[in-house]
């Protein structure tokens, strides 16, 4: 089976007084998940599996859309920052948060995140997702960066857990085989939104 992960659109920045911040996309975050269904159009989708938060939510729309699939939404797959109460885009942390910033870019969660913890909880949410699927079934999930990259360090053995920056609606495939094996077929897939990212 194939695994197609795609990062959420670009969110708002938030706080909130309560609770924990929930964005939606942003009007950009908009016209970036508006690419998506050309994008996965060559691909036979079984399903849509996508994190409860709004802002995966709002991405997933348009491929719910355009398959006409009722998507399923999978507390597990929430990003580390779900409990947050703001939310501030990743490109803008370099001024606003430089700290947290800076140990992302390092490849390391924020200290709040117990790791393993985050990785084995997302691990088991996707490794249900394939546990529920056919083997000849391509399922989009849809969630987050740090959601993204702790599978791949799962899947890759690699020694951090932010390994790879992820873009704003990028595609991540994960093949499953027959034997069980996960071979990642690419990474942040990008062509489809270049000339709608902020670099």
């Amino acid at each position: 089976m194939q695994l197609l992960i795609v990062r959420h659109a670009l969110p708002e920045r938030i706080t909130v007084a309560e609770g924990p911040a929930d964005p939606g996309l942003a009007e950009l975050g908009h016209r970036q998940a508006g690419r998506l269904p050309q994008a996965l159009a060559e691909y036979d989708i079984a399903r849509i599996v996508t994190s409860p938060q709004r802002r995966a939510r709002e991405t997933a729309a348009p491929i719910v859309e355009a398959t006409g699939l009722t998507p399923e939404v999978d507390e597990e797959l929430a990003e580390y920052d779900s409990q947050m109460d703001h939310y501030i885009p990743i490109h803008e942390a370099r001024d606003r948060a430089p700290e947290v910033f800076e140990r992302i870019r390092g490849g390391l969660l924020p200290e709040f995140v117990d790791e393993d913890a985050f990785r084995a909880r997302v691990v088991g949410a996707i490794e249900r997702v394939v546990a529920g699927s056919r083997h000849e079934d391509t399922v989009a999930v849809v969630a987050h960066g740090g959601v993204t990259n702790v599978f791949l360090q799962q899947v890759l053995g690699l020694p951090r857990p932010l390994t790879f920056p992820l873009d704003y609606t990028s595609i991540t495939r994960v093949l499953v085989s027959r034997n069980g094996n996960r071979r990642v077929a690419s990474v942040n897939e990008t062509g489809h939104v270049r000339d709608l990212l902020h670099h």
